[in-house]
Parts: structure tokens; sequence; C-alpha cells
């Protein structure tokens, strides 16, 4: 018998087992089982060390959004910083195109820093006395590129992110929302396969944060960027992010898709952060559908099962028949009013 191998997906980073202990002899708490074992707070009362990230695992493909998402204190900065190496983490791989950064030296990490990603932070780093262009094209005249191409390729960036017209202005004569826009281009102009953002809108005003969302939807759609985004903000979470991996005292709880982690919550954690979410907004038909009954009359619209059961409610209503939902040709399952009106009457009534 033939055993046919199917080739895995591609993947851009791939982590494996990644781990980040504070304190003297940290290192020693990856390799014991009955260290690894024990809660942060029995760690620290025993070892003074704390495991800010602990055997933390998952893939990121190209041209994915991936959303680290957790609350204060829960690692997801600390992760975010051990995959560029700005924290050395303690063990683990941090796989990044087939090489493994954690055994590339210094000359070879810089190089990564430099072509290979950039990062986009809360606080923007800007620098007071350059003007906008001149912030933008930083990066790569650090990298070496002559003048008139770091200007060109600044001024390219600068439209890009909506910014033309205030390229000569100093960061102080711009808004929060403004400069962060100066942070995205600089971390754009270099041109880097995956881009890092480590909570980036958290200190905007609400409306600002909105539209820097909008604004990053927009950039992903346009460049197709790889992107590692860090949050604490479920609906940031849910809004941006193809695949969300929910950290909790530096584990993993749950990684999957925001209708994955709204409708099979891996545990109550996950099931409360996620118990204010407008269901309708974020689950598909495939969640809701359900099997044919023999008095079912088959000859109603069809939809698929990705379709967000928000956008489907007025077909389903309007409908004289339940509607088949049906991918590659094939009759997966039925919605009705019944199943619809359980899940827009709120979150209780479609758990």
């Amino acid at each position: 018998m033939t055993t046919i191998e199917t080739a895995a997906p591609p993947r851009v980073i791939s982590v494996r087992n990644l781990w980040k202990v504070f304190g003297l002899k940290g290192e020693q708490i990856p390799n014991s089982p009955e260290l690894a074992a024990l809660s942060r707070r029995e760690l620290i009362d025993r070892t003074g060390c704390t495991a800010a990230v602990r055997e933390v695992s998952f893939d990121v493909a190209p041209g994915e959004v991936f959303v680290v998402m957790g609350l204060s204190g829960s690692g997801k900065s600390t992760l975010v910083r051990c995959l560029t190496r700005l924290v050395e983490p303690t063990a683990g791989e941090v796989v990044f195109e087939g090489e493994d950064i954690l055994n590339v030296d210094k000359k070879r990490l810089r190089e990564l820093r430099r072509r290979k990603f950039s990062m986009v932070f809360q606080h923007f780093g800007l620098l007071p006395y350059r003007r906008v262009v001149d912030n933008v094209a930083y990066g790569l005249e650090i990298r070496g590129t002559g003048r008139a191409e770091r200007i060109r390729r600044a001024m390219e960036v600068i439209e890009l992110v909506g910014l033309d017209g205030y390229e000569n202005s100093y960061p102080d004569q711009l808004s929060g929302g403004m400069q962060q826009r100066v942070g995205l281009a600089r971390a754009l102009a270099g041109d880097p396969d995956v881009l890092f953002f480590d909570e980036p809108f958290s200190a905007l005003d609400p409306l600002i944060r909105r539209d820097m969302q909008n604004e990053v939807i927009r950039l992903h759609h346009e460049v197709g960027k790889t992107m590692v985004f860090i949050t604490h903000d479920l609906s940031e979470a849910l809004k941006l992010g193809d695949r969300i991996l929910i950290m909790r005292d530096g584990k993993m709880v749950q990684c999957g898709t925001g209708d994955e982690l709204v409708g099979a919550p891996a545990d109550d954690y996950v099931r409360d952060f996620v118990r204010d979410v407008p269901r309708a907004n974020v689950l598909t038909l495939r969640w809701i559908m359900r099997p044919p009954r023999p008095d079912d009359v088959l000859d109603g619209p069809e939809l698929g099962p990705e379709v967000v059961v928000r956008d489907a409610v007025r077909a389903v209503l309007a409908a004289e028949k339940p509607v088949k939902v049906v991918k590659d040709g094939q009759l997966l399952g039925i919605v009705g009013d019944e199943e619809i009106l359980a899940v827009v009457a709120g979150p209780e009534a479609g758990e």
C-alpha cells in the first residue's frame, strides 16, 4: 500500500515550545517537569522566577493577520518580543522562513530586523527633530540606502498611509493618529516580510483607534503583508484577526478563528472572554445550520457556510422555505427562522 504524503501548509513563522523565564537560573525551569508544572504563583514562591511565556506553540501563514490577545500580565507582549529576540527566549524554537532565529548570530539578527521584519509599538518612537519624510526613511538610512532612493520610497509609503501633504511636518505638529500613521509608514518603508504590532492603538482615542484599525485592514488588503498583532481588546482582535491566540498567565489557552472562539470556547476562561460578543456578528452559518428534516422542502435559496449570520438574516427571514447551506454543490445543512432568531436575540439565546 502506497502512502501519499500531503505537503505541510506554508508558514512564515513556526513557534515550538517557547519559554521565557525571568529570574536567576530560569533556564532550569523548562527542563524540569516538576517546576514546569507549577502555577505562576507557586513558581515565584518556590524559585523566585517568573514564567512570562510557557510552552507556547503556533504557526503563522503567509499573508495572515495573526492576533495574540490576553489581559495585562498574560505574556502577550513578551511573546512578540521573543519572536524578534528583543527579549531572549529561555527555551524553544522560533523558525522564520525555515531559519531558527534563536540560533543565529548578532550580525544575522541585525540583518533580519532591518530587512525581514518591522515593529510598530504603542509609543511611536518618532525622532522629534526630523521631518515626517526623514522619520519614515530612517530604517532605510540605517540600511545604507542612498538618500534619493530612500526619499522616493518614503514618499510612496507616506501616500499609502494617507499622509501625503504632511511629509515636511514634524511629529509634534501631528495628532496621535497621524503620528501612528508615520510609525506604520516607517515600518512599511523597508518592505519587510512580517509586521509586528505591539498594542499600537491602545493609547489612542476610541474614534481614532477605530480609524487606525480600518487603516490596518486597508493596508493589509493593499500590500498583503503577514502581520502579528498584539492586543488586550477582544473587539479589536475579532475585527483584525484571521486567527486569534488567547493567552493567560503565559500559556496558550486557545487558538482559532473568531467564530471558533465564540462558537466553541475551549474553557470557562475563553467562554467568559467572549460572553458579551454579538454572536450574529461573528458566527457563520456553519455554526447554526441543522440537518434537513423529512418534512423540509429543499428548494429554498442557497448560501455558503462561511456567510456571517448577521449578513444572512435578511435572506433567511425573507425566504418562504429554509435556506440551504451549500459548498461545492454539496448540501451541508439548512437554516430557517428559528436558527437565525436564536442567535440574533442575544448572546444567551445563541448558547
